[in-house]
């Protein structure tokens, strides 16, 4: 009887001893998650091509830009929906004392984040049973594909959450079918203000092909729930419409018109190709789970939901996202959710072996970063410390107290966790989850500068701001690209005259990219090289500044 009592996942029969555990797990992953979602949000300057044109428009928004339409610097029409950047220009400038603008406008992503989880973790537990909650957290944090695209300021992160809010909400209406329509029209809100079409799509279609395809979801109560949930949403979404079309009518046409032509590319399979190590370790336990419910996939409508909540994804992302893979973290909600489920049925064999190998990647990763980081700061092993020197550009490092306690106690939470945990199921997610937070902390204490060194052209374009006159605004271009023109503006101000677009040379000054392998172009003798840089460690991309003559400044004076 104490065997049944202590393992009673319900709760309704569990000790008090029991209840301790449970408290003191759930405050365990609080923490983990505190620590997950704060790593990597600031100390960084606005790194391409994933914050690029987020950053352009949240500093016009701050500069003062129209709340209803905020464009990136140069763009005639809308990138997405104003909401995610409304809140990352809200929080840059509530932190706009004590951080720089892309760190204070990042802060935001961590509500994002924590929310998210949130959602992820109900989720599960709703379509299978107290505690894979907890696991469906742990794998989510794990996730290969995440930690990076999730940490950037990209309208991305609130798709996501939106997402995760709806997925959830599908999960709940067969209990609680009018808080689910609640959350369900927060998710379609959220989804469409912050990102456009493709996450209500998402969203919609599911509940189509569910009510379609499977008689358990063909009832009266979830055509109510998805009726209430699309009502209460339409004030929000139709709103910003109509106010886009009274201010911007142009505009309108234009992002609809751009929205609804995104959905006729050809399908690809840039996504299915990326999962196998995108969705690491969440994919190989839903292909567990998926075999271990084998016959029961088309009959119960947990399944049901997960797999249409998939294909819906997999389908329009196909035909309607760029092949970037920071536009497939839809795809890992469905897959962390039956994934979740898989935890307590894994075999004993394969549960250590999928922990031995966490363990022993995330180790010889932890041991790698704390070798370079060693020998940048004694120059031992010298030839670590070169290698580190090319990939940075930076010749010495300075210690810097702070990052280095943050490292060192990161180190020592996972070599404790990694020492007393016992072999268990439900260790091999912790320890992963452990492990991520583990090596993308030390990423982003001991080698963030290494790493912005490498990424950040705030260095060249400051340099290149102060080669011009101070009131030389004015400079025309050739083959710079969209994402380095958005730093350019946003780091000196300087909006540049494409040669592309104008196919003349209005200006004083001319800036040109060069691409190693490409051609470089050389102007005539009436322009004068008066600078040329680049990023320390880019062995790809320069650029030179060019002054016009003072004889073509004289004719134009006199036209």
């Amino acid at each position: 009887m104490r065997f049944q009592i202590n393992h009673d996942w319900q709760g309704n029969m569990s000790t008090a001893r029991a209840r301790v555990g449970e408290s003191v797990k759930t405050r365990l992953l609080l923490a983990l998650c505190a620590m997950w979602i704060a790593l990597g949000l600031i100390g960084h300057a606005p790194w391409k091509p994933l914050e690029t044109t987020a950053i352009s428009v949240i500093n016009n928004i701050v500069n003062g830009a129209d709340w209803v339409a905020p464009k990136a610097s140069g763009a005639s029409v809308i990138d997405v929906p104003p909401f995610y950047y409304l809140t990352a220009a809200a929080s840059a400038k509530l932190f706009s004392p004590f951080l720089a603008l892309h760190n204070g406008a990042r802060l935001f992503n961590a509500l994002w984040l924590a929310f998210m989880l949130l959602m992820v973790g109900m989720t599960a537990r709703e379509l299978w049973s107290r505690g894979a909650g907890r696991h469906a957290v742990l794998i989510m944090m794990g996730t290969v594909g995440l930690v990076a695209n999730a940490h950037s300021l990209n309208a991305e992160v609130a798709h996501l959450t939106g997402l995760a809010a709806g997925f959830y909400a599908l999960a709940l209406c067969k209990r609680k079918p009018w808080q689910a329509s609640l959350l369900f029209a927060l998710a379609l809100d959220l989804g469409f203000l912050s990102y456009g079409l493709m996450p209500v799509a998402i969203l919609l279609s599911t509940a189509f092909i569910l009510f379609l395809t499977f008689k358990a979801w063909r009832t009266k109560s979830f055509i109510q729930f998805i009726g209430i949930a699309v009502l209460i949403a339409m004030p929000l979404i139709f709103g910003w419409l109509l106010v886009l079309y009274m201010k911007h009518a142009p505009m309108f046409f234009n992002w609809w018109k751009m929205s609804l032509e995104s959905f006729t590319q050809p399908a690809h399979l840039y996504f299915l190709r990326i999962l196998p190590w995108y969705s690491w370790p969440a994919l190989p336990l839903a292909l567990w789970s998926l075999w271990h419910h084998r016959q029961h996939l088309l009959s119960r409508p947990r399944f049901q939901l997960i797999i249409s909540f998939f294909v819906c994804s997999l389908f329009l992302l196909s035909i309607g996202s760029p092949s970037k893979d920071i536009n497939g973290l839809a795809l890992l909600l469905p897959l962390v959710s039956l994934a979740a489920n898989s935890v307590e049925h894994l075999k004993r064999g394969l549960a250590a072996a999928l922990n031995w190998f966490g363990v022993t990647l995330f180790g010889m990763i932890g041991l790698l970063i704390w070798l370079g980081w060693l020998a940048m700061m004694t120059g031992y092993p010298v030839k670590i410390k070169e290698r580190m020197q090319f990939l940075s550009g930076l010749n010495e490092a300075s210690f810097e107290l702070m990052p280095f306690m943050m490292a060192l106690i990161i180190t020592l939470m996972w070599l404790l966790v990694c020492m007393r945990a016992k072999q268990t199921n439900k260790s091999t997610v912790t320890h992963w989850a452990v492990g991520m937070t583990f090596g993308w902390g030390l990423l982003m204490t001991l080698w963030l500068p290494f790493i912005d060194s490498a990424k950040s052209y705030e260095s060249v374009f400051v340099s290149l701001r102060q080669a011009l006159p101070a009131s030389a605004h004015c400079v025309s271009s050739m083959n710079v690209a969209p994402p380095q023109r958005l730093l350019l503006d946003y780091y000196t101000d300087i909006k540049l005259q494409t040669f592309e677009s104008t196919h003349k040379l209005d200006c004083d000054f001319y800036l040109i990219q060069d691409v190693k392998g490409s051609g470089k172009m050389q102007p005539d003798e009436t322009w004068q090289l008066i600078w040329q840089g680049k990023r320390p460690a880019d062995r790809k991309e320069s650029y030179r500044l060019f002054k016009a003559s003072a004889y073509v400044g004289a004719i134009k004076k006199r036209l």
